[in-house]
């Protein structure tokens, strides 16, 4: 699974939309340096409740894992990831620091603040930025990234269409939100860098590099922002 045209007709045959043609996107992804994900609607539905918290799933955060380790089999260095959350989400930030991500912002108003600063400490540029999200209050900061993922949501159909027609997302997914969408986000991105199989093997094996990899994976000390 490596020619992008294959990877295109695959994902379009689980009802994604490409915004962007999967070659152009592998491109691009080629100068990605940092993943940043949102949160509600992203790895979950978006649910609230007085007394419960928000949730993840297991799938989502083995895509996200996977996906490291490709990138990391590239370009020989771990990526950047960040969470950005506009709630006050102790889950994502007990999220972030057991994956060991670079930072997570919580209780954010304005994303594309959280965007700048990140950009602004850790050196890196809007261009080499990949962007996993789902809503209008993601739009300011998607516009200004490299590449954009949008979680599909069938009741957004019209705000689909505003983000496509505003060149604001390259992908909208097939999956909905709380089903597992980041999964297929990640599984997008390690079949574009031509790692799929390599890097699932090589998982599977627990073999000399993913020990690597994952022992510079631990390495990471993730830094909050916001609340908490």
């Amino acid at each position: 699974m490596s020619a992008a045209s294959e990877v295109e007709a695959r994902f379009q045959g689980l009802g994604a939309a490409f915004l962007m043609p999967a070659s152009a996107m592998a491109e691009r992804l080629a100068a990605i340096r940092v993943f940043f994900f949102d949160w509600d609607g992203v790895f979950n539905r978006g649910d609230k409740g007085d007394t419960a918290q928000s949730t993840f799933s297991e799938p989502d955060s083995m895509g996200t894992n996977l996906l490291r380790y490709a990138y990391w089999r590239v370009h020989g260095e771990l990526p950047k990831c960040v969470i950005v959350s506009g709630a006050d989400n102790p889950t994502a930030r007990r999220f972030a620091a057991r994956e060991r991500y670079n930072a997570v912002f919580t209780g954010v108003r304005d994303k594309l603040e959280a965007f700048e600063a990140f950009a602004e400490d850790s050196g890196e540029s809007f261009d080499g930025f990949a962007y996993v999200f789902d809503d209008v209050n993601d739009l300011g900061a998607a516009a200004r990234c490299g590449l954009r993922f949008m979680v599909r949501r069938q009741a957004s159909t019209l705000l689909h269409d505003y983000a496509a027609a505003n060149g604001l997302c390259d992908y909208i997914t097939a999956t909905e939100a709380g089903r597992y969408a980041v999964r297929e986000v990640t599984e997008l991105l390690m079949a574009l860098y031509g790692q799929y199989e390599d890097v699932v093997a090589s998982r599977t094996a627990h073999d000399a590099e993913y020990s690597a990899y994952f022992e510079a994976r631990q390495s990471v000390v993730t830094t909050t922002y916001g609340k908490g």
